[in-house]
């Protein structure tokens, strides 16, 4: 029945309730508006909300109207079945004057209150069957205009829900994004402070002459590597976009350059043509052998040239850094030069090392990681 030969007040009641149901945000505060707007612009004492799940029976369902000591005394909400599931079979409307006539009806469970006129329509959403509206108990019974009325609610109902499933899409896109941005904000602000920090009590500590507290310094900036560690397990548990993976050129030639910044070595760095494809996992302990290998150059080869080079094979990642410093005796290396954490961490990582040094010549240090 077209909308100016409904009665004109259910008509603006429709109106209302489907601009009430449209303002809800939250899909259950929406499903109940409409059960409410159904019984105000039909005139029925009970109204009910089905949603379908994907077998046909009833996955969710809001009542509207009946005593809550009853709703508690029935228990078991319907299924589905009898004559609200032929809503669903016959994807129509459904409007008897007496329940229990039809031939689909399967009576009342213990404790529910006697119903007879009933009205049932479908909701659609996306295309698809979402829920069923019910409404029952109207004096005089339903009308040929109540079911338009009902039938405009449902169409309106369910633009309601595609656009709640909309927001709700929004919303969890807009949470991906927040914890893309905290993870690109750890990656480009707080890591690097803190390897700057590092960088910074590694120079200073070449100054100081008490070991003790050059071994606390040495300490603090084990426990900075440990931070950023923990701190890219948190970018990756965000779950960051591609911009998040290692780009272990860029990182390198990073590195070498803030290791040295202060002082007067001339730097290289060359990259095999696999490098590209070093594993993720692989540059973290990367990053910290070079920077051991480069700090112990610049901090006691006196160097005026360091090369740093990698490459990637199937056997591994191989790392050579060379310098052209004052090198010394292999076979009676002072404790300062920081070889043992050096070999240290590289076994950590079931890698091996390789010095060759003689003094005043340089020293070569190889490093082989496994993939």
């Amino acid at each position: 029945m077209p909308p100016d030969l409904l009665p004109q007040k259910s008509f603006f009641d429709l109106v209302r309730g489907a601009a009430a149901a449209a303002s809800q945000t939250d899909l259950t505060a929406l499903l109940r508006q409409v059960i409410e707007t159904g019984i105000q612009i039909s005139g029925a004492r009970y109204g009910a909300l089905g949603v379908i799940g994907e077998d046909g029976s009833l996955i969710e369902f809001l009542h509207v109207g009946m005593d809550p000591d009853v709703a508690e005394l029935i228990r078991k909400p319907p299924t589905g079945k009898g004559l609200l599931g032929t809503i669903t079979q016959t994807i129509g409307a459904v409007r008897v004057d007496d329940i229990e006539t039809h031939p689909d009806s399967t009576g009342w469970p213990e404790h529910h209150p006697p119903m007879r006129a009933f009205l049932g329509v479908p909701i659609h959403a996306d295309g698809q069957i979402f829920g069923n509206l019910y409404l029952t108990e109207k004096e005089g019974g339903f009308t040929e205009e109540d079911q338009a009325l009902v039938e405009g609610l449902a169409v309106i109902a369910g633009s309601a829900v595609n656009n709640s499933r909309m927001q709700r899409r929004i919303r969890k896109l807009a949470v991906v994004e927040d914890r893309e941005r905290i993870a690109r904000d750890i990656h480009d602000s707080v890591i690097q402070n803190i390897f700057g920090v590092g960088l910074m009590i590694q120079a200073q500590s070449q100054r100081v002459k008490d070991p003790e507290v050059r071994e606390s310094m040495e300490d603090a900036v084990e426990r900075l590597d440990a931070t950023i560690n923990e701190l890219r397990r948190m970018i990756f548990d965000l779950n960051p976009p591609t911009w998040a993976n290692r780009d272990f050129r860029t990182e390198v030639n990073r590195l070498v350059e803030e290791v040295t910044t202060t002082s007067n070595v001339t730097t290289s760095v060359t990259m095999g043509p696999s490098i590209a494809e070093v594993p993720s996992g692989l540059v973290d302990d990367a990053l910290h052998l070079i920077r051991e290998s480069v700090t112990n150059a610049v901090r006691h080869a006196n160097a005026d040239r360091i090369d740093v080079s990698a490459d990637l094979t199937e056997d591994g990642l191989s790392l050579t850094i060379v310098d052209t410093g004052k090198g010394f005796d292999i076979d009676a290396p002072t404790s300062g030069n920081g070889l043992a954490n050096l070999k240290t961490r590289c076994e950590r990582a079931g890698g091996e090392t390789f010095v060759m040094s003689q003094p005043g010549i340089g020293t070569t240090v190889r490093l082989r990681l496994p993939i």
